[in-house]
């Protein structure tokens, strides 16, 4: 099961998808976990969460966790099946609670009280591309799958 969640074929597909999406969702990771890039920091993301948008604690921290280490996973190409569900989870959340009200668009000439949907899209297909064809090239992922075939290949059977 493991050997099937990390494989993945060494091309750059996977690096190419997961280096973008892990840079964005890691920016906006920090700025949730730690007050970066003008953000609110881990208690008011918090709030924000509990109190504005009304969901769970547990919803709100899992979507800081997977933001800020799921991205450092999608940028090392660890885990990249799991970090990439994990980040359309989160975009689908966050599509149906706070962007969809506001239509598609982005927030581009502040006309608007909130940012669309359309970066959520963007997002969807490549965490989508990504459960498909795995990390790829240059990938934590791609070391392992390597790992465990060889030792699968020259392992000894038990019962011989």
């Amino acid at each position: 099961m493991f050997q099937k969640l990390i494989a993945t074929r060494n091309d750059l597909t996977g690096l190419l998808l997961r280096l973008p999406l892990g840079t964005v969702m890691l920016y906006h990771g920090l700025q949730k976990a730690a007050g970066l890039f003008g953000g609110y920091g881990f208690a008011g993301t918090m709030q924000y969460f509990t109190e504005t948008v009304q969901i769970p604690w547990i919803v709100g921290f899992l979507t800081i966790l997977i933001e800020t280490v799921g991205a450092v996973g999608l940028l090392l190409g660890f885990l990249g099946r799991v970090n990439a569900a994990g980040t359309f989870a989160v975009m689908l959340g966050a599509m149906l609670t706070v962007h969809s009200p506001f239509g598609f668009s982005m927030n581009w000439f502040g006309n608007q009280q909130g940012e669309g949907y359309e970066m959520d899209l963007l997002i969807f297909g490549m965490s989508l591309a990504l459960l498909v064809v795995g990390s790829g090239r240059y990938s934590v992922d791609r070391l392992l799958s390597r790992s465990t075939q060889k030792v699968v290949k020259n392992a000894t059977p038990i019962m011989a």
